[in-house]
């Protein structure tokens, strides 16, 4: 391989591609989203391992004050090694366990009555908003920029 197989190598160009298919929509209380990661490649790549993450980008306040927290809900790490050749297409079907982060005007808002009103004013005021997606990040071992994809999710 010369210099720009290398190059091209370290850059992941030509290399392995990552597509994610998940469910447009969840249940919360389902605790489960099932999925599969497509992976495609041009040229022969080892695999060492994926990841595949639910991510929640929490979110609070208005304009300038605005402040955003990213969480981990649930991870699955597939630890298996392998070789893909080119043209080779391997689909991993995976299940990811998820829990919920309830901030405390979720949790008011859940009793109900009084508490439920506190509970929902408070995130109004807060202005508190939950965007969740699945993110997949396969290690290849000769990549030094490893592919990744990310699909957004709604979680009901």
């Amino acid at each position: 391989m010369g210099i720009f197989g290398v190059i091209k190598n370290k850059l992941g160009i030509g290399g392995v591609k990552a597509k994610l298919q998940v469910p447009g929509q969840v249940a919360k209380d389902s605790n489960l989203i099932e999925g599969v990661l497509t992976l495609t490649t041009k040229s022969e790549q080892e695999i060492v391992d994926t990841e595949i993450k639910l991510i929640e980008e929490f979110t609070t306040g208005r304009g300038d004050s605005a402040k955003t927290k990213t969480f981990e809900l649930g991870i699955v790490k597939i630890t298996d090694t392998y070789t893909m050749k080119p043209g080779e297409v391997k689909e991993i079907a995976f299940k990811l366990p998820f829990e919920i982060i309830k901030s405390n005007a979720d949790s008011l808002k859940e009793k109900g009555g009084a508490m439920g009103a506190i509970g929902k004013l408070g995130k109004f005021a807060n202005n508190e908003k939950s965007n969740y997606y699945v993110e997949a990040d396969v290690d290849v071992k000769a990549a030094a920029l490893d592919p990744t994809d990310k699909k957004d999710i709604k979680l009901v």
